[in-house]
């Protein structure tokens, strides 16, 4: 069978096959920012005295968080954008729930002018994955 045969008789599974790569690259795509690890992310904390924006919803982030994190839900980030505008040159570390959201928001404060911003790649489920510490708000 020639090249051109195989792709005519075989059109569904070759649109299945480019349809499935392109929904695995396209969150990666919308990413902004530097991608730190989970151990890098303790680093810039320890070191650097990062501050950490938690961009779930509030149960989420009720949930488990990490220690001393501010949460501000990704829908909210630009309008409260003034709450930690003086944050703008210090170490910022954007955190959501996979690392997708808060690639998203890490660009977003990029263009606001936020000279040092990244994300945790992986959110926090790549931190519990590193058996790293959460606190858990207090009912």
């Amino acid at each position: 069978m020639l090249p051109m045969e195989f792709i005519q008789n075989n059109i569904p599974l070759i649109a299945i096959a480019v349809i499935s790569g392109v929904m695995l690259v396209w969150p990666s795509l919308h990413r902004k920012g530097k991608a730190l690890s989970a151990h890098q992310v303790t680093l810039r904390i320890n070191r650097e005295d990062a501050v950490v924006v938690d961009v779930r919803e509030a149960g989420e982030f009720a949930a488990g968080h990490l220690p001393d994190a501010r949460n501000i839900p990704a829908k909210d980030v630009i309008a409260r954008i003034a709450e930690f505008a003086e944050l703008k040159e210090k170490p910022l570390i954007v955190v959501c729930a996979s690392g997708v959201r808060s690639g998203q928001i890490s660009g977003q404060l990029q263009k606001q002018g936020f000279t040092d911003t990244c994300f945790l790649d992986g959110g926090i489920d790549a931190w519990k994955r590193a058996n790293l510490p959460l606190t858990k708000n207090k009912k």
